[in-house]
């Protein structure tokens, strides 16, 4: 193993040759030896030692603790003042209070033999906690999330750049804040305000994930759907020292969800609900007219007449459109609290509901005549279409949509027996 590499910076002749013959018994290698500061960096900078010694007192443009300053903080080079009780207050407090950073003149071998060697072991451990760090840092940086860790009273201890594009705070400004200055929090449905996440994750002392629903309102005003989550850091001992939240801009996850949703539960052509989520409608309908003994609502079972033929007269992009107008003027048809869906083919469902009485269903079907019957003017061609109707209203007899569903159909088909354009009301009689 290689001896460590030592400078002496010394202005009195005599200590300057005893330190240096005290160094090389113990087994050091002397690179230098200068009684003033001129030169002395220039001399750091060539030879690059593993510690300088330096008398605090030293004459020229620059005292020791100045050259000190520079090789310590230039260099990382660790230093060791030599001091008497007369220079001894050249030093700050910090300095003073630092183990190891001085030794006073005159001093034994071993004292000096101690004091280089734990500040070599001083220096290593801080040379490997600044790696670590800088390691850490440079995974924080990498990260594609937003990284921002604070201590245990919300105070913000560094931001990687990431969380600077999402907040638009940079992270000098950042430092010192407030968590929920920097991360301005809403709930999207409410608009309140999400109260201090760092206080909630150390209350319950566990990984918390950022609520639903979260919304980030950036610098410049910006609203940022965000997810992810918050936990608690800790140290050797296993106390809580801050808090680490992971966050990322999930509008593109957001929007995938709702797509996903719209496929599930929508139809591709007209926008409508589809089957799926007309018979979870008329689920829910059905479980209420169990608890409430005056709830009533009806389901109309709609078919257009004659669209096969018009389809093959015109073309399916044709019968496309027109069942997509159609929609639409179904749509108008009804109230905020009815559903109309695309059943399939050129098949409609309707759920009215709160109605008094069967009165109410034949009305609506009456307005969907009308409304269907107005001529539509699709690619150059007028077309007239109508529709045929049934009606089934609740009652104990259904427990399943199904079987609702299967009734107001069987009514449809009676209408479009008796002439088509004109609607039936299904009766178990």
């Amino acid at each position: 193993m290689l001896a460590p590499k030592v400078i002496v910076v010394e202005d009195e002749e005599i200590i300057a040759l005893d330190i240096t013959s005290r160094l090389l018994k113990l087994g050091y290698h002397v690179l230098e030896t200068t009684n003033s500061s001129e030169g002395v960096l220039e001399k750091v900078a060539e030879r690059n030692p593993n510690i300088v010694l330096i008398n605090v007192g030293l004459a020229g443009e620059m005292n020791g603790v100045q050259v000190a300053d520079i090789i310590q903080n230039s260099f990382q080079v660790p230093v060791i003042f030599l001091t008497n009780c007369s220079e001894k207050p050249q030093l700050s407090k910090k300095q003073l209070r630092e183990p190891f950073s001085y030794i006073l003149k005159p001093f034994a071998e071993r004292d000096l033999h101690v004091a280089i060697e734990m500040a070599l072991y001083k220096h290593k451990i801080e040379k490997r906690l600044q790696e670590e760090k800088q390691k850490l840092r440079a995974i924080v940086n990498s990260m594609g999330s937003g990284v921002i860790i604070t201590d245990t009273n919300s105070r913000i201890q560094t931001i990687n750049p990431v969380a600077e594009a999402l907040t638009g705070w940079h992270k000098n400004e950042a430092f010192g804040k407030d968590l929920m200055q920097v991360l301005n929090l809403v709930n999207q449905d409410t608009g309140k305000v999400i109260e201090n996440l760092v206080k909630q994750v150390i209350e319950i002392d566990a990984v918390m994930p950022i609520p639903d629903n979260c919304i980030l309102i950036a610098k410049n005003g910006t609203k940022i759907p965000i997810g992810d989550s918050i936990a608690p850091v800790r140290d050797r001992n296993g106390n809580i020292t801050g808090t680490v939240l992971v966050f990322q801009d999930i509008t593109q996850r957001k929007q995938t969800e709702a797509q996903l949703l719209q496929n599930a539960f929508y139809d591709a052509l007209t926008k409508l609900p589809n089957r799926v989520l007309f018979q979870d409608r008329l689920r829910l309908a059905i479980e209420r007219s169990k608890r409430r003994s005056n709830y009533r609502f009806a389901v109309l079972f709609l078919d257009l007449d004659g669209f096969k033929g018009i389809n093959d007269r015109f073309g399916h992009r044709t019968g496309d459109d027109l069942l997509v107008a159609v929609s639409r003027r179904l749509e108008s048809c009804f109230r905020s609290g009815d559903i109309v869906a695309r059943y399939g083919g050129d098949e409609f469902a309707i759920l009215l509901d709160e109605i008094k009485d069967v009165s109410e269903a034949t009305s609506v079907a009456n307005r969907i005549q009308d409304t269907i019957s107005t001529p539509l003017h699709l690619n150059e061609q007028e077309i007239f279409i109508s529709a045929s109707i049934g009606i089934a209203l609740n009652s104990n007899e259904y427990d399943q949509p199904e079987n609702l569903l299967q009734n107001a159909d069987t009514a449809m088909y009676r209408a479009k027996k008796h002439g088509k354009a004109s609607y039936a009301v299904f009766s178990f009689e």
